[in-house]
């Protein structure tokens, strides 16, 4: 720590800092200071204090202390709300020496705040992509002494959709700043966006030093569909690690595992874009600070989250993708520290987890979730291996256990304490093996059992559904209590347990009577039941309402035995044989009958009537030209002339409509000079309409001779409003 600045080596040794990790060594080069940097490193390699050094000679120089707070000299961009603020804690303690003010700009946060906390002046911006750009574009976040720029995880941010955001602030900012780029990986697109905005980047890779996460031990639980989540309860249960993340992919699938899990007795909190800003930081804290256990969440949580005490990532839906996978389980075995990733995989996952590992270069062991059983003994072993035992006993302890001991047999105490110990925690899920379908365990034999006969039965609509929340509910029993109930018609039979007989006819009283007046009667030995009747299905089997019209009746002997049709019949070669007996050629036909004629067929011959015959339209009709007359004498409707200009059959003008004084259409006033009434005389026709253009017809220009109109004289009243001048 010899060549770094002399207040971030003081707070590294604070911190309990004794070496440095291979990433930070790499940018804490003397060489690189003044350097464009192209950085690629594991996760949990330590890269927020890596850029955190890797920028101190340009912000301090010799200095040991910064200056007066003014306009940001540092602009540090991250993809997620989390590692935002988690950059911003490491870099608040690496310069808290140096006297460095940290602020940062993050969306779902009041930007007001962040907008006064810029005005009052920071040394170093931490924030999100989006909400950066909207400070900049507001003119609240001030790039001209801007001196580096760093960019987080940069392949995450391509991955998120904010390389527009990325070239705009990247464009706004001063030509002769520093540019760093920090990635777990270096796709193409980080290459094209490092020589578009970096000068002569120095490329620094660490990842491949001591292997892909070598660190953590990657498991593939071979699992049934339908054990999936009892799976992730017994890992929960086995570990028992102080901090566990279980990644899903939908919102959906996080809320579902949060409420069972915490239904399950775990401390559990869940991580989701549903969730504000605050309500995603304090679940964060209840991890840290040992409130909570278990965290659920979807890939929103999979960058750059630091839990010191985190042990066990479990995937409970596999990734799209192995980078994903990678900075999900890059979550744990952090900074030296041993952890685990369980990927849990159904049958139908097996071969795109074997396409993830592949593509991540990542050796898994295929192997099955933890048994009941191995819970039960990992349990023991804690129990029997915890630091309680070396612990001093107090004297108030001692009197405790004197009292025990003297109450109970150290047996008895030893099994209630394992009792207890087991009963703080979930039990285990039994699972059944990868493969097999799961058949239905026998069932146990009932045992010693005592009959009894209710007053009820299929003729009252008794079924067993209704009858055992009865005698649950009247007899103060469980439902484990009851073994078979057989409905007759007249009367029903329950069989006890013998061990519940006693309490069962206590509850029920000297009456021998539960609910709804049915009695009950104990009997000395087992029914003699016989074959169990059909239970009727409803109306057509003689149900509650009466048998049908033809239930429980014979053939009828007016009816035609029908023709047995699974025998083959021949090529019919006549339609009639569907009908009776083929038709022969020798059988004389019947001649047709003829009808009448009656009286209107007969008048209508004669010539006295003429017959309805439908009005035609496509053709000239006799009495004039066009379409024929309406019944009016008009024309018909559809085709009537608006207005009065139309004429009828013979010519002439019609003047106004059927039925209807002439006038002007609804809305048009004036047709006219401007002041005189619109209304004409029936009968009359119509002077031609203005036109739309001509406003003068309309409107009386501005110190003209027309005079505003009175009330209008068609009926409108005398209220009606006068014209403009």
């Amino acid at each position: 720590m010899s060549a770094m600045n002399q207040s971030l080596a003081d707070a590294l040794a604070d911190k309990g800092y004794d070496t440095l990790t291979a990433v930070q060594e790499a940018v804490n080069d003397p060489e690189l200071q003044d350097a464009d940097l192209l950085v690629s490193a594991q996760t949990g390699s330590g890269k927020t204090v890596g850029f955190g050094l890797a920028i101190a000679h340009t912000l301090l120089g010799d200095s040991t202390t910064m200056g007066p707070a003014a306009a940001p000299l540092a602009l540090i961009v991250a993809p997620t709300r989390e590692l935002a603020f988690q950059v911003m804690r490491e870099l608040s303690w690496l310069y808290a020496k140096a006297g460095a003010r940290v602020t940062s700009c993050v969306g779902g946060m009041d930007m007001r705040d962040e907008r006064r906390a810029l005005d009052r002046g920071a040394h170093i911006v931490v924030g999100t992509p989006g909400r950066l750009r909207d400070h900049i574009q507001r003119g609240s976040l001030d790039m001209t002494s801007l001196r580096a720029v760093v960019l987080d995880e940069a392949d995450e941010m391509l991955d998120l959709g904010f390389r527009e955001d990325l070239e705009f602030m990247l464009g706004e900012a001063p030509e002769d700043r520093r540019t760093l780029m920090f990635s777990a990986t270096v796709p193409p697109m980080i290459a094209k966006l490092a020589t578009q905005f970096q000068r002569n980047a120095v490329r620094v890779q660490t990842a491949a030093a001591s292997g892909q996460h070598a660190d953590i031990s990657y498991q593939a639980l071979r699992v049934n569909e339908r054990d999936a989540e009892g799976a992730i309860i017994n890992m929960l249960r086995f570990h028992d690690a102080p901090n566990a993340i279980v990644f899903a992919n939908t919102r959906a699938t996080v809320a579902r595992l949060t409420a069972r899990f915490s239904n399950r007795g775990f401390a559990v909190v869940s991580l989701s874009g549903e969730l504000s800003q605050n309500e995603r930081t304090h679940a964060l804290q209840a991890l840290r600070d040992g409130r909570a256990q278990v965290c659920v969440a979807t890939d929103v949580a999979a960058r750059g989250i630091d839990l010191p005490n985190l042990e066990l990532v479990i995937h409970a839906e596999l990734p799209s993708n192995a980078e994903t996978l990678l900075h999900r389980s890059g979550r744990t075995g952090r900074a030296g520290r041993k952890g685990i990733s369980a990927l849990i995989v159904p049958p139908k996952a097996t071969k795109k987890a074997e396409r993830l590992l592949k593509f991540a270069k990542l050796q898994a062991e295929w192997t099955v979730p933890p048994s009941a059983d191995d819970i039960l003994r990992r349990d023991e072993e804690r129990l029997l291996t915890d630091e309680a035992w070396q612990e001093e006993i107090t004297p108030e302890q001692a009197e405790f256990a004197a009292k025990l001991i003297e109450h109970h047999s150290v047996e008895a105490i030893a099994a209630a304490y394992l009792r207890l110990y087991r009963a703080k925690r979930s039990a285990p899920e039994e699972l059944s093996a990868p493969g097999e379908r799961g058949a239905p365990a026998e069932r146990k034999p009932f045992g010693p059992s005592q009959w009894f006969s209710l007053s009820i039965g299929r003729d009252k609509q008794a079924e067993p559904r209704w009858l055992l929340p009865l005698l649950c509910r009247t007899g103060n029993i469980d439902k484990d209590a009851i073994g078979a109930i057989r409905v007759r018609d007249s009367e029903s039979f329950v069989e006890l347990k013998q061990s519940a007989s006693a309490g069962f006819l206590s509850a029920i009283g000297p009456a021998m009577e539960l609910e709804d007046g049915v009695k009950v009667r104990k009997l000395d030995q087992a029914p003699d039941m016989g074959p169990r009747a059909p239970r009727p299905s409803g109306p057509r089997d003689g149900g509650p309402k009466g048998p049908y019209k033809g239930a429980g009746k014979g053939p009828r002997p007016d009816r035609a035995e029908r023709p047995d049709r699974s025998a083959p019949s021949g090529p019919r070669t006549d339609k009639s044989e569907r009908w009776g007996k083929p038709r022969t050629d020798d059988a004389p036909r019947k001649p047709r009958k003829e009808r009448a004629p009656d009286a209107m067929e007969k008048a209508v011959a004669d010539g006295s009537v003429t017959p309805y015959r439908k009005p035609r339209h496509d053709g000239p009709v006799a009495g004039g030209k066009g379409k024929p007359p309406h019944k009016s004498g008009g024309a018909p409707y559809g085709d009537k002339p608006r207005f009065g200009k139309g004429k009828d059959a013979g010519g002439k003008p019609s003047g106004k409509p059927s039925g209807k004084p002439a006038g002007k259409p609804y809305g048009k006033k004036f047709d006219g000079p401007a002041g005189k009434p619109a209304g004409k005389p029936a009968g009359k026709p119509s002077k031609p309409r203005a036109s739309a253009s001509d406003t003068s017809k309309r409107f009386t220009p501005p110190g003209g001779k027309g005079k505003p109109s009175g009330p209008r004289k068609n009926g409108a009243g005398g209220n009606a409003t006068p014209r403009r001048k």
